[in-house]
């Protein structure tokens, strides 16, 4: 089987054409304050997205080095609104597509988005995606997710090139589909 590759175009993150995907975790103006009764206005607050997580969520820490912003694997959540935030304002790109029903996400809505890191991003439930690019070495993201899917993507628990359990399905595209995607800068 001969390889497909199929470039995409990386476009900077917005709440506009995140819509589908997930949320920006940040503050835009207009934003509506919470009313918190403390701090006389020195502290301000916002509740810009709704994380979702049924139990065992944890934080951890990612060290990305660059690599070829090539996409082998498609990855999704079934239980949890993975969420990422950058350390340092060093940018980064994931390669996403919406939700689907069936086995495989749909090739045809892969986008690739930027994302300048002065804030997070919180993808919905089921949401297909590769994990992010750095596009410098050392680039740190906190990662919240659940626990459950940290020891489903580990050494001992992958099969065959791909890690299944009851919150994480991620599929080799290229083995599947023979398709590698290429977010092009």
């Amino acid at each position: 089987m001969s390889l497909d590759i199929r470039k995409i175009p990386v476009v900077r993150a917005t709440r506009e054409n995140l819509d589908g995907l997930g949320q920006l975790i940040d503050i835009e103006p207009g934003d509506a304050k919470l009313q918190t009764a403390f701090y006389e206005g020195t502290v301000r607050v916002y509740s810009p997205c709704s994380f979702m997580s049924d139990e065992d969520t944890e934080i951890v820490v990612a060290s990305v080095d660059r690599r070829p912003l090539k996409v082998r694997w498609l990855e999704r959540h079934f239980k949890h609104t993975q969420t990422f935030f950058p350390f340092s304002g060093r940018p980064f790109i994931v390669v996403m597509a919406p939700p689907t029903t069936g086995d495989l996400p749909d090739i045809d809505e892969v986008r690739a988005f930027l994302f300048d890191g002065t804030g997070g991003f919180m993808m919905h439930v089921g949401t297909w995606h590769e994990f992010p690019f750095a596009l410098v070495d050392d680039t740190r993201l906190a990662i919240l997710l659940r626990k459950e899917a940290t020891r489903n993507l580990l050494k001992d628990a992958a099969i065959a090139g791909e890690a299944h359990g009851p919150d994480l399905d991620k599929k080799d595209i290229v083995q599947r589909l023979g398709i590698e995607f290429e977010a092009i800068l």
